[in-house]
This record gives structure tokens, C-alpha cells and sequence, in this order.
């Protein structure tokens, strides 16, 4: 990376000379972003991908790695926000589309793949019975919808904190965009407060809704006595308890939930089900989602013109079956749990105000040196130096979320993941003064 060590005060002179290193580097992914205002609002059409001064554009990737616009490689250890778990044009996911592309698609019928997907999810993840959707969005909108209506009541709790797709996004309480439901807001991990909050709205509470662990939050895992509670207090008052698996199914073969030891009535799906094309799915208990049974008189509708379309369906069942098995969804989170405690050993010898939390293949870095058990604690932490981590990792060949995300995918192995410890370990040292270390 180059830095030139720099004394406490200088945070803002790091931020200056990293972001102009980068508009440096990059004039191709600039001339893409000042093009792509004409015709989206900022150049851009998924809010995530949007940073200051502007967004790398990736022209390519293959395997673990990808090349922007301006010819530089990365490592990606981003993974799509967890939805890349095969890398770029795995083979055996690209011969699944392939054939499904060589059968025709859009048949407005049902097909030859979906019910054999299907079962693969419930076998998988220990469902009754699931619907597919085409994102985590639909499948949460649609989880907490019939979960509503079947228990005929209204109130909808989350966590502060908490994300749950584009309608439902809850960091600092709330988003003006947010599906309009009546809302309860709780504190993530506050065994008590959460309690007392379920019997204050026991009468007319419809669902309590989480994941096991906050992804878009940090990556901070719910302690097991949280989720025991809500599970016990969801049974004695009558609500529903959904778990939103879309990141965190990827952290053992059985989902989440399959080594927490907690079953929830509904459990929503996304991510990297679909094998890397758009999908999401809920499911669970057969009485709640046999509700959309067409057969029945009053059965609830469930729309979706690509809920069934064959590319999902291909590379889904593909990659679940025969790519992402039990066992190597246990070598990949075993991988993502030894880097993570490397990483942490190297920030814990440097006396660094830096730490990564997380599970398995997932994880997520904060400027703090204390516990991160909340949404609220990661975001105390020094937000400009989270900013000067990302741009020296960019510099240093690593791509990642702004926010400080990352995951690992399959093709992600032990020189890749050296690679990332280094660059650390060069970050540790460089900026030894802003960090507090020493």
C-alpha cells in the first residue's frame, strides 16, 4: 500500500491522499460513473454500490477474482454480499444454465426442475413445504404477510438495526421506504427489554422477525438465550417467529438455525439458493404456507411471473446439490472462523482499534476495541477510519463492501486468505497512529 505513517490528527490527510490515489487509479470507472448519471439518479440503480468520490465498475471475474475497468485485480471477498458463494462462471453451474437456456425459457407453465428444487430446499434447510420468489425482499414481504393474516393479528416486531430487504431496513429505527406495517422495534440482543416489549403487544403481536445473526448490521451473531427467549415468548402469546436466513443459511449446512437449536414457524431463503441468479424463497411450517394452496376456496394469492423460471431453478438445484453439500459448506465456514481469529490475533498483537465479527464465512470489521454485541456499538465506531480501511484494501488488491463486509466464497483458499491477512497486517503497521496501536 505505500502509506506514509501519520500521526492521530491526520486522520483527514490519510482520507484526502487515499481518495486521490484512487480517483487516480481509476479514470475509466469515473468516465462510467459521470456517463451513467445521464440516465440513473447518481449512476446508480442499487443504493449499496454507491460511494464517495464514485463506485469501481468490474469489467470481469473468474473464480475469486475480478478486474475492474481499469485493468486492476482483486480478490473478491465480498461474494455479492454473500450471494457469490460459487465464485464467477463455476462450471458446474454455468453447464446447469446452459442446459436450461438450450431447453427455452419464459414457459409460462410449470417446469421440469422447479418441485425437484423444491424438495432439495426443504430437505436442506428442514421445511414442510416453501414458495420461491425472486429476492429476499419478496420472500420477507410475503413470510410476514401470511404470518398476519394466519394469525389475524397486526404488529410486526423488529430490531433496531436489523434488514430484512429494500422494504425493510430498520438501521436507526426505520426507513421512510419501508413496507407500511405496524411496527414494534426492539433492541437486538436485549434479552429483558425484548421480552417486555413481546407482552406489552402480546394481544395483537403477529410475528417477530430476525436473523440469527444481523449481516448488512456487522455481522453480529444473536446470543443463543435471545433467540431461546423469542421462541419460547413467540409460543406462549401466539405471534410467529421468523427466522430471515438469506445471508446466514450458508453457516452451516442446515441453515443458521440447524446449530442454534431454535426452530421458527418460517424461515425465509435468497442469496446463494438460486446458484447465483435472482431468488428467494419462504417456508416452513405446512399449515401456515399451505394458505397459498390454490386448491382451496379462499387460498391467498402468491404472484410472480419468475418465482418458477427455469435458469433459477437449474442453477439452484445444480449448486445446492451438487456444489454447495454439507461438507463443503462445513470446510467453508471452518476456512471463514480460522481467518477470522488470524485476522483478530493480528489486531490484538498490533494493540489496534480494530476487530472482526462474524460467523463462519462471514464477517465484518469495526473500529472499536470493546464487545460488538449490537447494531449501535459497531456503528460508535471511528467511521473514518472504516472509510481509509476500505480505500487501503482497494489499494491493496482486496475488494469489499464499503461498510466493511465480507465473505468468502468457494474458490476462496489459503494463499487468498494470506493475501488478506497481509494486507492487514500491512494496514496495522502503516496506520499504527490512527489506530491507537502500540
Amino acid at each position: 500500500m505505500g502509506q506514509t505513517v501519520l500521526g492521530n490528527a491526520d486522520i483527514e490527510t490519510a482520507l484526502r491522499d487515499a481518495r486521490e490515489g484512487y480517483v487516480a487509479r481509476n479514470p475509466k470507472s469515473l468516465a462510467r460513473y459521470v456517463e451513467a448519471q445521464a440516465v440513473m439518479p447518481g449512476g446508480n440503480t442499487r443504493t449499496v454500490l454507491h460511494y464517495a468520490p464514485f463506485p469501481l465498475a468490474m469489467a470481469r471475474g473468474e473464480g475469486c477474482r475480478l478486474w475492474d475497468m481499469d485493468g486492476h485485480e482483486y480478490v473478491d471477498f465480498l461474494g455479492e454480499y454473500t450471494a457469490g458463494i460459487y465464485g464467477h462462471s463455476h462450471p458446474t453451474i454455468r453447464r446447469a444454465v446452459d442446459g436450461a437456456l438450450n431447453g427455452g425459457i419464459n414457459f409460462g407453465a410449470s417446469n421440469m426442475t422447479e418441485a425437484r428444487f423444491a424438495r432439495a430446499i426443504c430437505e436442506r434447510f428442514g421445511l414442510e413445504r416453501v414458495r420461491m420468489t425472486n429476492s429476499g425482499t419478496e420472500a420477507n414481504l410475503l413470510a410476514i404477510t401470511v404470518a398476519r393474516v394466519f394469525t389475524g393479528r397486526k404488529k410486526v416486531m423488529v430490531f433496531d438495526g436489523g434488514y430484512h430487504g429494500a422494504v425493510f431496513g430498520f438501521s436507526g429505527g426505520g426507513s421512510p421506504v419501508n413496507a407500511p406495517f405496524d411496527y414494534v422495534v426492539a433492541g437486538y440482543n436485549d434479552v429483558e427489554g425484548t421480552r417486555a416489549a413481546i407482552a406489552a403487544h402480546a394481544d395483537d403481536l403477529a410475528v417477530v422477525i430476525l436473523e440469527p445473526m444481523i449481516g448488512s448490521g456487522g455481522c453480529i451473531p444473536a446470543d443463543p438465550a435471545f433467540l431461546r427467549m423469542i421462541r419460547e415468548e413467540t409460543v406462549r402469546v401466539g405471534a410467529l417467529m421468523i427466522l430471515d436466513e438469506v445471508m446466514t443459511s450458508r453457516l452451516a449446512p442446515g441453515g443458521l438455525q440447524s446449530v442454534r437449536g431454535v426452530k421458527p414457524d418460517l424461515t425465509t431463503l435468497g442469496k446463494y439458493v438460486g446458484g447465483g441468479m435472482s431468488f428467494g424463497a419462504f417456508g416452513g411450517r405446512g399449515d401456515i404456507i399451505d394458505m397459498f394452496d390454490p386448491r382451496r376456496a379462499n387460498a391467498l394469492p402468491h404472484a410472480g411471473t419468475f418465482n418458477n423460471n427455469v435458469l433459477t431453478m437449474a442453477a439452484g438445484l445444480a449448486g445446492l446439490t451438487e456444489v454447495y453439500t454439507p461438507e463443503a459448506a462445513g470446510a467453508l465456514n471452518a476456512r471463514g472462523d480460522a481467518l477470522r481469529d488470524r485476522l483478530n490475533a493480528l489486531c490484538l498483537a498490533a494493540g489496534a482499534k480494530l476487530q472482526f465479527t462474524g460467523i463462519g464465512s462471514m464477517l465484518a470489521v469495526h473500529t472499536v476495541r470493546g464487545p460488538v454485541r449490537t447494531p449501535a456499538e459497531a456503528a460508535a465506531g471511528d467511521q473514518k477510519l472504516k472509510e481509509l480501511f476500505f480505500f487501503d484494501m482497494l489499494a491493496a488488491g482486496i475488494w469489499l463492501a464499503r461498510r466493511g463486509m465480507m465473505t468468502l466464497c468457494l474458490p476462496v483458499g489459503d494463499a487468498e486468505c494470506g493475501t488478506l491477512a497481509g494486507a492487514v497486517e500491512e494496514f496495522l503497521a502503516a496506520r499504527a497512529s490512527l489506530l491507537g496501536a502500540g
